[in-house]
């Protein structure tokens, strides 16, 4: 059975592949700064019949995104962050983000996100928002286990004990090895795309060594 290709997605894939020479172009959203995203997301979170038909739109919607960011938001590629589990609120705010530029993305990604209806941003984030993430154990148990007092004592007052965050923090339990391991060392010297002081200090005075442990305590944890 042939799938339909949501309208707004068909029109940025004709835009990209056909019109190829205004790739690198400045891009303006469509016009949806009224429709409060927030409130939309509540919504289907709030309506179980909502959330059902959300998390089959997204499933769809998210086959744009599977070549990055794997099948149901779980990454096959260490250095590109798994999307499952990771929290709604906290999800909406980072595709806002990219969308206005406050992070730093490749055009592509930016076109395919400010061309998305406002249902399809809060059914694609409904979808990864309620995926398993998979489990990968540790090979290592001894260096999880120094892994989870430094996690502990630098990490755990924002992103919780059990690594899942909040609406604010982000999902780091089960994250790939090679984003975590990118992200901290950048937070550290200063060379990351996103500035976050509160990140910064956290994880100033941490070795590689420190970091390697703590990225495989927290890649294992479920």
């Amino acid at each position: 059975m042939t799938k339909r290709i949501p309208m707004a997605l068909a029109t940025v894939l004709v835009s990209m592949f056909v019109a190829f020479p205004a790739i690198g172009q400045t891009s303006n959203p469509p016009a949806t700064a009224a429709v409060d995203l927030n409130a939309r997301l509540k919504t289907a979170e709030e309506n179980p019949r909502q959330l059902e038909l959300d998390i089959k739109a997204g499933s769809k919607t998210a086959t744009f995104c599977a070549n990055c960011h794997g099948n149901g938001g779980n990454s096959v590629k260490p250095d590109v962050p798994n999307l499952a589990g990771q929290n709604a609120t906290y999800l909406l705010e980072q595709m806002r983000q990219f969308s206005d530029g406050q992070r730093i993305s490749s055009d592509f990604k930016k076109r395919l996100i400010n061309v998305l209806t406002p249902d399809e941003k809060v059914s694609l984030i409904v979808f990864y928002s309620r995926q398993d993430v998979i489990h990968k154990p540790s090979a290592d148990p001894a260096l999880v286990m120094k892994g989870k007092a430094l996690y502990r004592d630098t990490c755990a007052d924002c992103h919780e004990d059990n690594g899942r965050g909040t609406e604010k923090y982000a999902r780091v339990a089960g994250q790939q090895t090679g984003y975590l391991t990118r992200t901290l060392k950048g937070y550290r010297d200063g060379s990351h795309a996103r500035i976050n002081r509160q990140m910064a200090v956290s994880v100033r005075g941490m070795t590689d060594a420190d970091i390697t442990a703590t990225v495989a305590y927290v890649s294992s944890m479920k």
